[in-house]
């Protein structure tokens, strides 16, 4: 669905909730400590059926003048979630509110998992370490 904004006599901008959607999304990824967003069983659904979903793990409700985000996020382990959620709210505020004008009233952080980097990494030791010489010099 798209919203009007009203620019003096000139005409009209029309916003998809899509783009609300998605400026909202890249902002939030911005911060540090953001691994990923989250769907959920709707998105799962709209990807079954064959439809793409371009803003996964955002829902936004767009009125005339304001604007409310929900955000599905998937964390870094060993950030400090308060910190990284109010990050994510004032990034997506700033960014939603720059780029269309609208207020934005909410930014809700739903925390739906915790990524955790496996890296495991073995030192092995060389089996034969051959030991090089340099030729004596002959006189």
């Amino acid at each position: 669905m798209e919203k009007e904004i009203k620019i003096d006599n000139y005409g009209v901008v029309k916003i998809a909730d899509d783009v609300v959607a998605l400026i909202a999304e890249l902002a939030a990824k911005e911060v540090k400590g953001v691994i990923a967003m989250s769907g959920g069983i709707a998105d799962s659904i709209t990807e079954i059926l064959g439809k793409k979903n371009p803003s996964k793990g955002v829902k936004v409700e767009v009125g005339e003048k304001e604007a409310a985000v929900d955000l599905y996020v998937i964390v870094e382990y060993g950030v400090r979630i308060p910190d990284v959620s109010w990050q994510i709210q004032e990034n997506v505020k700033k960014a939603v509110e720059t780029m269309t004008g609208l207020n934005v009233v909410e930014v809700n952080i739903h925390i739906q998992g915790v990524h955790i980097e496996k890296e495991v990494k073995e030192i092995k030791e060389p089996k034969e370490v051959k030991e090089i010489k340099e030729p004596k010099e002959q006189k």
